[in-house]
């Protein structure tokens, strides 16, 4: 319990000032500063085997005041009567209906690379070993398959896209 003393003696006042920087509410400083030493006081006999006693006090500190600050944040109620927000589906998510007239559209070759890797997944690496093509090969295919979907997209739901190429709006009733 000595070491614990005299290690608190010599960084008490350094302790005190880097949460005080911290914190910037002097309450608030001692209290943790109080919290480490009672840390370093449970550590007993273990505490006078530290190699660097400044370090651990600091390291504990800096852990107790980031604790601090995790517990503290800051949450707002929300009134009972607050009406449920249903989440607004993205246009894309409603094009699955347009999707199969769309492809029926395409060419044989759009058609499997798309239903292939778009739709069951399958790695461009993979197509590119199934149909004895170089990869580049490959991407450069559903990079062309995925721009004639796009095109009979646009012609079967009346697409609309923003500025950035998303889809903004569409008629679901086309097929």
């Amino acid at each position: 319990m000595k070491c614990v003393t005299r290690a608190w003696n010599l960084h008490e006042s350094e302790l005190r000032h880097f949460l005080l920087g911290r914190a910037k509410d002097p309450c608030l400083a001692e209290d943790l500063l109080q919290d480490v030493f009672v840390k370093a006081l449970a550590e007993n006999d273990s505490f006078c085997t530290l190699d660097n006693t400044r370090a651990w006090l600091f390291r504990v500190t800096r852990n107790r005041l980031i604790d601090f600050h995790r517990t503290q944040k800051n949450h707002e109620e929300v009134p009972e009567d607050t009406a449920e927000i249903k989440p607004a589906t993205e246009p894309v998510v409603n094009l699955s209906k347009c999707l199969p007239s769309a492809l029926k559209n395409l060419s044989p070759e759009d058609q499997e690379i798309i239903e292939l890797c778009d739709l069951d997944g399958m790695h461009q690496a993979d197509y590119a070993t199934l149909k004895q093509l170089s990869t580049a090969a490959a991407k450069s295919r559903i990079q062309r398959a995925r721009k004639h979907l796009k095109t009979q997209l646009k012609i079967a739901c009346k697409i609309v896209f923003d500025e950035q190429g998303n889809v903004c709006c569409f008629d679901p009733a086309c097929k």
